[in-house]
């Protein structure tokens, strides 16, 4: 029997090794159950992304909840995460599934589950869905066309819901109207059909369907979106977007073709949010994110709280209590004027409308961030080793071992998730192992780029010697 467990974001598992039909079907049985368990509504809302596989596996999940009950929603084709959150809130579902594996490799596949209010479902429910998954499970399983029929299954068309939101709450025609040369790259993912229908003028890169994403992980990091990086420097692109596998994390470049990170993103958003439309509320963080963030909430004099890794602490808090944003180093940022869900293009479009309403660069506007709170960078390291030395790692680290990285001296140490080790007033390295990968994620700020990296060097050849 396969140990079924959740990492910081759903199920991942490599396909046909531990990724199987078989086990597919045991968690969306627990699913079921889970469902069933909570009161009158049994109700799911269903979708899968760009990935191999994705249509065989919602049809063995859906196979598996119309047998125990559960009506089902689901569209016809791929949709991102975003979608399936939007559509879990505005069917009154009392759970989303999205069958992928986000940004990890091609060879993977995984089971996220959302909850009724649009969001990551919290701990506490998904320890309640791994603790009902039995170790085997049969099932009858029923192709997609037979199941658009099927009584317990209605179509909705989410691809057109998330557009009609989204008309909702932009500007569109401004953005349009506005002269700004737009680029996107879908990573090969699920938020292809959606920019595309949206901007027509834009200039699209890898937005066609390719489950094999071309041998590249999708997800929206610089090293990782070098060609879409040319691209942009070598066209009139005023700002260009990216997004990953399922659509909820989000990659930015600006005119030149350089990478601003999710760190800046975020400091952006919260800007627009509070000067340009008045919103009000707490911003939550992950403990990976710069330290920046508090800075520029004490300039607007707004609450920061900063969380443990993985977005389901952060819409804990957005779900719970009065919230501006909530955001990851990784991309994932949610905003309360949307869904308490991550979402790569809707934070896309936010800044492209602070362009468009603004009249300035991206540059520009993160050049005004820095004359309020001052210039910083950024950068993270992944380095892959067995797990017997990632163990002997972070058990130093537990013991408070490393005082030194190279010439760096340490001043304190933070341990809300991963252990970060304070080098001095606006610098530290952090270091955690990944959560959904067979990696060890090492993180660092400083003043400069350059800065970021001697950091990272030195702590690497540190922890590796």
């Amino acid at each position: 029997m396969t140990t079924i467990k959740f990492g910081t974001d759903g199920w991942r598992a490599i396909i046909a090794q531990e990724y199987t039909t078989d086990n597919v079907a045991r968690v969306a049985f627990a699913t079921a159950a889970w469902i069933k368990s909570k009161g009158d509504n049994h109700t799911a809302v269903v979708g899968y992304d760009c990935r191999f596989g994705g249509e065989l596996f919602t049809e063995v999940t859906i196979s598996v909840l119309v047998a125990q009950g559960i009506k089902v929603y689901t569209s016809d084709g791929f949709v991102s995460t975003p979608m399936v959150s939007l559509s879990s809130l505005t069917h009154n579902a009392y759970t989303g599934i999205v069958i992928t594996a986000s940004h990890n490799p091609p060879s993977y596949n995984g089971f996220k589950i959302k909850a009724h209010y649009g969001g990551p479902a919290v701990q506490a429910e998904i320890d309640a869905v791994e603790a009902l998954i039995p170790e085997s499970h049969s099932f009858e399983h029923i192709p997609f066309d037979t199941l658009k029929n099927h009584a317990m299954v209605e179509l909705i068309d989410m691809e057109q819901e998330y557009i009609d939101h989204v008309y909702a709450n932009f500007d569109i025609e401004g953005i349009k109207n506005s002269g700004i040369k737009l680029g996107y790259d879908a990573m090969y993912g699920a938020g292809q059909n959606v920019v595309r229908r949206l901007f027509p003028d834009a200039t699209l890169l890898n937005a066609e369907y390719n489950p094999s994403f071309m041998g590249q992980a999708p997800e929206p990091i610089a090293r990782n979106l070098k060609p879409f990086a040319e691209l942009i420097a070598n066209s009139d692109i005023d700002c260009g977007l990216a997004t990953d596998g399922d659509a909820d994390r989000i990659g930015l470049f600006n005119a030149k073709g350089e990478f601003v990170d999710s760190h800046h993103i975020i400091l952006l958003l919260i800007r627009y949010l509070v000067e340009h439309k008045g919103v009000k509320g707490a911003v939550y963080n992950s403990f990976s994110c710069t330290s920046k963030i508090k800075n520029l909430c004490d300039h607007y004099g707004i609450d920061n709280h900063v969380t443990k890794i993985g977005f389901k602490y952060i819409c804990k808090e957005m779900i719970e209590n009065e919230s501006l944003l909530g955001g990851e180093e990784s991309g994932g940022i949610a905003v309360s004027t949307h869904i308490p869900e991550r979402d790569g293009i809707w934070m896309g479009l936010i800044i492209w409308e602070y362009m468009a309403k603004t009249g300035k660069s991206l540059d520009e506007l993160i050049q005004e961030i820095y004359d309020l709170i001052g210039s910083f960078a950024m950068e993270r390291y992944d380095l892959r080793m067995p797990e017997e030395q990632k163990v002997a790692i972070i058990d130093k680290c537990k013991v408070a071992g490393y005082t030194q990285f190279g010439s760096y001296g340490v001043t304190g140490t933070e341990t809300v998730d991963g252990y970060k080790f304070i080098l001095s007033d606006d610098s530290w390295v952090m270091i955690r192992p990944s959560g959904t990968e067979p990696l060890l994620r090492v993180y660092a700020q400083a003043a400069t780029p350059a800065d970021t990296i001697a950091i990272l060097d030195a702590t690497k050849n540190t922890i590796l010697a």
